[in-house]
């Protein structure tokens, strides 16, 4: 909520601010810790050789950390470009098409719930000082606070991966050269239990059920390394 709004709830504020790079966030941790723990488990499988294993880890901790980072940049760039390109748009119907840009906005408003008078006064008080802020804001559905930011979302994802994926590679580099896949596995089940308790927690959402969905998809990733380790004869002892 925009500071210049009192908050009926002061205790209890909204979160939807933070969408754009809380996903972001969850996404680069969630992949950090998936991908950097399957690579680990899958060269540990095929080789006991612990400085082989770590080197690896170590490497696609950093590929993997800039690959997030220039792949949230480009695709929300896209969404930002589709979004200004939008707005230009709509800032040239206004020109060219005033009233029947009013009377769109004025319909919208009307499909949700006001009276055709009502509506149209509406219409008339939002748009008088500034016109393209309420029909981006009511007929594009787009907001300062939803609005794309490439570079947020790009140190956002790129951090939470490296920070995400070093909790394995420590894993492997602590854990006895005889149980480095087991170590990891471990540290990673109790990981994604921390990750989906978190991302819940900083978005305002409930706890419990955003832990299991991440430990649910992230133990299935996990089993597909487990099971083409042992599609080629390698087991887990």
């Amino acid at each position: 909520m925009s500071p210049d709004f009192p908050s009926a709830h002061p205790d209890d504020p909204h979160y939807i601010s933070r969408s754009g790079w809380l996903r972001a966030a969850v996404l680069g941790a969630n992949d950090g810790i998936v991908s950097i723990s399957s690579l680990i488990v899958g060269v540990a499988a095929a080789s006991s050789d612990q400085t082989s294993i770590l080197i690896a880890g170590l490497a696609g901790l950093v590929a993997g950390a800039m690959s997030m980072a220039s792949g949230e940049y480009v695709s929300v760039s896209s969404q930002a470009d589709i979004e200004k390109a939008d707005i230009k748009r709509e800032a040239a119907a206004l020109k060219e098409n005033h009233k029947e840009e009013f009377d769109e906005l004025a319909a919208i408003y009307e499909l949700r719930g006001l009276k055709r008078e009502t509506a149209e006064q509406v219409a008339h008080e939002l748009t008088e000082d500034d016109p393209l802020r309420a029909h981006i804001r009511d007929e594009l559905g787009l907001s300062e606070h939803q609005s794309a930011n490439p570079l947020q979302a790009a140190f956002a994802s790129a951090f939470t991966f490296s920070m995400a994926a070093a909790l394995p590679l420590l894993a492997a580099f602590f854990a006895p050269s005889d149980a480095i896949i087991m170590t990891v596995l471990i540290t990673t089940i109790a990981a994604l239990i921390m990750l989906g308790a978190l991302g819940a927690k900083l978005g305002g959402a409930p706890i419990v059920p955003a832990a299991i969905r991440v430990l649910i998809w992230g133990t299935i990733a996990m089993a597909i390394t487990a099971c083409v380790g042992w599609a080629f004869g390698v087991t887990l002892d």
